[in-house]
């Protein structure tokens, strides 16, 4: 069974799987915007855009005010935080699997018993 910490991530990483959920992301770096101004930029309805906000606030990704009739999006970054955190340990991990692979690999070219390269005919 998957931890809360886990379920979140895989919320993050569900929504920036997506081309026009990555392309608002990438428009709010830049500051809030209304659902009609993203809309414009993807080139797709406001009820498609709609869609596409309610997985990202349900990441944590963004999140939105209604004032009036206007909804105005920005980043929230608890949800890129999570991605980066879960990133950032994966990435951890490999790196001393690889340098533990690298300590095997050089204890075989100074190992007497295992010919180098040098040593080769």
């Amino acid at each position: 069974m998957l931890n809360h910490e886990s379920q979140a991530a895989d919320r993050v990483f569900h929504a920036l799987a997506d081309a026009n959920r990555r392309a608002m992301i990438e428009r709010l770096t830049s500051g809030p915007a209304t659902v009609s101004e993203l809309a414009r930029l993807l080139g797709v309805t406001v009820a498609a855009t709609v869609q596409h906000l309610q997985v990202l606030q349900a990441s944590e990704l963004v999140r939105s005010e209604k004032a009036g009739r206007v909804r105005t999006c920005q980043i929230d970054p608890s949800g890129l935080r999570r991605a980066e955190e879960w990133l950032r340990r994966r990435r951890t991990t490999w790196e001393h699997r690889l340098d533990r692979l690298g300590d095997v690999l050089g204890e075989s070219h100074t190992d007497p018993g295992h010919p180098s390269k040098e040593h080769r005919s």
